[in-house]
């Protein structure tokens, strides 16, 4: 939200009061209070009025500043807030200093400067922002309330990145952002995905600790400054230090929450039924004969909304015109080695027969005169249940218990977004709070579910609505997109910009949701959806199984699941290091090389894992432009090595495109190639690439159920290479590239298109040689 008419003047009633100097102060023991007169006091008589600020910094962990400023302090705390993680015990170090207090955390501190109010945030002696005179305000409208409103300081060449799945530019430099979720597509500004937390290339990250509307001027209103405003009386952020961009993403999940670990097989291909298609078993069927007779691995069946009966959703109970033996069904498809999905959302359908039960259990939302909220916009006549409510969600969850009892393993959670906010809550929350808040407990509740039930290993979601803490319960896909090229992109962009908001694993349909994708856009959207961290075939009006649009489209899927299939001992390792540090397993160029500046505004290929690189095709002629940073690259699928720290301009066919092997780097491939949960440690193929001099690589091998096992370690030394191996069995290991060797001990040696591949002798766990 702006408030100023140029840099010089406010808007038309608009008066904003900003801290002139600290007055007076408390230094408590893990924060200090700051008592601020809008005013500069030069004499008694001015401290007979106000405004005067409140504001607290303090620390709930390690290079973690909380701010909270306060014109008028409220006893009443008003429902949601967001879930959040202290450590328990930790002191940050306060220092009163002459001019200025200090409060140190880890690495990151804060200075207060005393006499003209300013506050400068640190990482060691690098400057990362601030918030000087006249930024940080008390904001009074003619017409709209009150504001609290901070400006934090832009550097020269900064860019900044986040703020939940964005679909316009991925550098959010100039644009005007409103935390406030909504169904909008992929083609528009809205979000189905808001998170207040941003992160920018000079290494810091700021999270705005409220759950309702904040609006963002991303050096927009004042061009070199972030801007973030709430109504009301109270701003409460946090800044997030550390060493890189890796670190402060680490930082901000340790405190909003880690990414789950979802299990192996979700990361295989999803096949769905699409959305307003005709279908029965016979359908499903199929399509999942077809794809096994074509031999295009296969792992989850999904069904979208029209298992259920039309006007009904959501009763959770299946057509029995459509599907009269669901339970049989079920294992049927089951015993071919198929995971089951079925879509849901929280909304409760006038039809539906449980529309009376959940009101008269009061498990709806509610008007103020007590009746049921609804509407007619997606069911006729629909209600939204109440998640505030244990008894609603135990109501909800058992309904979902009875699918997974009849074979049901995981839920698409579509939905969440558009809630009103003229209702009442069961809990007295605030439903401004609770627009954006709904969908955490929508899907915290369906997915502690199925933790309940399956465990906590087998636990996933394909989630389309999020906010802050949502990462918690992966997976989440992009949403609606149009098949087009374009969309594609605009895909690309969305699923990056959440990965820089705290979210591990992301989704989308392949070859777009609206229309019918042509045979070459499907192919190419295929090589990329099989190169993120989840798979699926998902459409609205037609089918998406390949041989619809041509026999290469069969190829092209058979030939990147399969490649998928291999590479998971790779791929999931990644995702066990995701859920260990909160680290995304899709990642932006700039988090993996956060000083190379030529990656700052790369949105248009980005990092699976920290070793591949993905540069997907966006035209039907094949060309792509890309850029590699500096080192020897290889690409994984033709062997190609390629000098980096330059753009490429290539051409590919749809069997084909850029990913790029990183430069000392070991990528674990398996063996198996038509499912993607086997055992990652017997029979693995150590693909090593490019090993630097005295610089070690190593790579860990988990097990399928995400548990450490073997481990890889890679050591050149001039022309000697030392390999390390522990916890696999039946291994090999390509040296990628390097076609002669000598003084081979602990391995046998063949020479091969891709390189040397060394077989371990019996026992050998050490192995060692020279270049030629």
């Amino acid at each position: 939200m702006k408030f100023t008419d140029g840099f010089w003047l406010k808007k038309k009633g608009v008066s904003i009061h900003s801290p002139a100097e600290v007055r007076d102060f408390v230094i408590n023991e893990k924060s200090i209070i700051l008592y601020a007169p809008v005013t500069r006091i030069s004499n008694r008589g001015q401290t007979l009025q106000g405004p005067m600020l409140t504001i607290e910094i303090s620390s709930p962990c390690s290079d973690i500043i909380r701010v909270v400023s306060r014109h008028f302090i409220k006893k009443i705390i008003k429902q949601p807030e967001f879930e959040l993680n202290y450590s328990k015990g930790f002191v940050p170090e306060i220092f009163d200093e002459e001019g200025q207090l200090v409060l140190k955390s880890g690495k990151t501190s804060v200075r207060v400067n005393k006499k003209d109010f300013s506050i400068s945030f640190y990482y060691e002696d690098r400057l990362l922002t601030g918030s000087g005179t006249g930024q940080m305000g008390y904001i009074t409208t003619e017409n709209s309330g009150v504001y609290m409103r901070e400006q934090l300081d832009l550097s020269i060449g900064e860019c900044v990145y986040g703020l939940g799945e964005r679909f316009s530019a991925f550098v959010k430099n100039g644009q005007s952002i409103d935390i406030w979720n909504e169904d909008g597509g992929t083609s528009s500004e809205q979000s189905y995905k808001n998170i207040p937390f941003y992160i920018t290339n000079r290494g810091y990250g700021v999270f705005v600790n409220h759950p309702e509307k904040v609006s963002f001027e991303v050096a927009s209103e004042a061009v070199s400054r972030t801007q973030f405003s709430v109504p009301g009386e109270k701003l409460d952020y946090f800044v997030i230090g550390g060493s890189d961009l890796k670190e402060v993403i680490h930082n901000y999940t340790a405190l909003t929450g880690r990414p789950a670990l979802p299990p192996a097989w979700s990361f295989g291909l999803w096949l769905t039924t699409s959305f307003t298609t005709n279908y029965d078993e016979d359908t499903v069927s199929a399509f999942v004969d077809g794809m096994a007779q074509r031999d295009i691995p296969l792992r989850v069946f999904h069904f979208d909304c029209f298992w259920m009966k039309e006007y009904e959703w959501c009763n959770f109970e299946w057509d029995r015109e459509v599907f009269p033996d669901p339970r049989n069904m079920l294992k049927r498809l089951k015993e071919k080695g198929l995971k089951i999905c079925v879509w849901i959302n929280p909304y409760i359908s006038q039809k539906s027969r449980l529309f009376e039960e959940a009101v008269e259990n009061g498990y709806l939302l509610k008007l103020e005169d007590g009746e049921a909220w609804q509407w007619d916009l997606w069911q006729p006549g629909m209600g939204i249940v109440d998640f505030t409510n244990p008894a609603a969600c135990k109501w909800y969850g058992d309904k979902l218990e009875a699918l997974i009892d009849m074979g049901v393993d995981c839920f698409k959670t579509d939905f969440g977004e558009r809630i009103p906010t003229d209702v009442v809550y069961h809990n007295g929350a605030d439903p401004l709070k609770m627009h954006n808040f709904y969908t955490y407990l929508y899907n915290r509740a369906v997915y502690e579910v199925l933790v309940k039930r399956l465990g906590k290993e087998e636990a996933v979601l394909f989630a389309r609505s999020a906010t802050a803490g949502s990462q918690k319960f992966p997976v989440h896909w992009g949403g609606d997109c149009v098949s087009r090229y374009e969309s594609m992109g605009e895909s690309l962009r969305g699923g990056l910009s959440l990965c820089m908001s705290g979210f591990g694993f992301w989704s989308h349909d392949i070859s777009g949701f609206e229309n019918t994708a042509s045979p070459d856009l499907y192919k190419r959207w295929s090589g990329f959806g099989l190169l993120s961290t989840h798979s699926r075939l998902h459409g609205s009006s037609s089918y998406r199984v390949p041989w619809l649009f041509d026999e290469e489209a069969v190829d092209v899927v058979r030939y990147f699941s399969k490649l998928k299939c291999s590479i998971m001992p790779y791929l999931f390792g990644t995702a066990c290091n995701t859920a260990e540090t909160g680290i995304p397993a899709m990642r932006p160029m700039i988090l993996e090389f956060d000083r190379d500046r030529a990656c700052d505004y790369l949105d248009a290929q980005y990092m699976l894992g920290d070793s591949l690189l993905v540069a997907p095709v966006f035209n039907p002629e094949g060309r792509v432009d890309y850029y590699l940073p500096g080192g020897i690259w290889t690409n994984f699928i033709t062997n190609q090595q390629v000098t980096g720290g330059t753009w490429r301009y290539e051409k590919h066919d749809f069997m084909s495109l850029p990913l790029m092997a990183r430069p000392n780097s070991i990528i674990a491939a398996g063996n198996n190639e038509n499912v993607p949960d086997y055992d990652y440690l017997d029979g693995t193929v150590l693909h090593v690439f490019e090993p630097g001099e005295n610089e070690p690589a190593s790579a860990t091998i988990y097990s399928v159920k995400g548990k450490p096992k073997g481990t890889v370690q890679v050591l050149r030394n001039g022309d000697q290479v030392s390999v390390a191996v522990s916890g696999l069995k039946n291994y090999s290991i390509i040296m990628r590239n390097i076609n002669h060797i000598c003084d081979l001990k602990g391995a046998a040696f063949e020479a091969n298109s891709m390189g040397s591949k060394l077989v371990p002798l019996e026992g050998a766990h050490n192995i060692t040689f020279k270049i030629v």
